[in-house]
């Protein structure tokens, strides 16, 4: 089961740090509504999962959810469209990366798309310092509504994740999910390890082909990767790997 702590409070970060802008306009007339919310489904599709939650968050990730599938009837944000998609991919995996993170990690959400996991870890883990970015910024101005209308006051950035790290922006942990191929990543990243301490990035069952061709381009020659946690997808089997990145220590 995956079971967390109730939340005692919000995410707050200082005002200075958000990063808002105003929503864009709603769909026109005649488009299709989204579904409407049912916790009751909600709630039996997250047990079937084998997600414990306490009912705030419950009840937070069934507005996210829909507020991200409001969203999608204007752009292309998830093609998790259905609450056992949702909760078996996008929460499911977002909790692999809640179960790794200290206490209090500043962390930056690489890529976040349409929100996951940066979101969900702020509604499941209140105590982190979450950064989200994304370099499409039709995606960021969604995501930014969608921190709004979730009160979670969390900073959203249209841009590289690069540039945020070359303008001396500081995280503990790099959070990375349906971005790139892992050399593709080290490749972006590898140059900026002093602005951070460790990658966690979540793959499928061909991680292993990634790493020997990052092993081939000699990308972890100075790394030391490890697999945190191996898992199935629900209702489906297919195994998801997290794996952890460093530098090695000195000898």
């Amino acid at each position: 089961m995956f079971d967390f702590p109730a939340p005692n409070r919000h995410i707050a970060m200082p005002a200075s740090r958000a990063e808002h802008s105003q929503p864009e306009p709603a769909p026109p007339a005649g488009s299709p509504s989204p579904q409407l919310p049912d916790a009751q489904a909600f709630r039996r599709t997250l047990e079937s999962c084998g997600v414990s939650l306490p009912e705030p968050q419950q009840e937070r990730l069934l507005q996210y959810c829909h507020l991200l599938w409001e969203w999608n009837q204007r752009l292309n944000l998830t093609r998790h469209t259905t609450y056992e998609k949702f909760v078996s991919r996008d929460v499911v995996d977002s909790l692999a990366f809640a179960r790794h993170l200290d206490q209090g990690e500043q962390v930056l959400d690489v890529g976040t798309g349409g929100g996951v996991p940066g979101v969900i870890l702020a509604i499941v883990r209140p105590d982190l310092r979450l950064t989200l970015v994304d370099s499409t910024a039709k995606k960021v101005r969604a995501v930014q509504d969608i921190c709004r209308r979730l009160g979670l006051q969390l900073p959203v950035r249209h841009q590289k994740a690069q540039r945020l790290l070359e303008q001396g922006e500081a995280f503990d942990t790099l959070v990375i999910r349906a971005v790139a191929r892992l050399d593709v990543l080290l490749e972006w990243f590898n140059p900026y390890w002093g602005a951070f301490q460790r990658i966690l990035v979540l793959k499928g069952p061909r991680w292993l082909e990634e790493r020997k061709k990052a092993r081939e381009r000699r990308l972890i020659l100075h790394l030391q990767l490890r697999r945190l946690e191996t898992y199935p997808t629900p209702g489906t089997g297919a195994e998801n790997v997290l794996l952890q990145l460093r530098p090695k220590q000195p000898k």
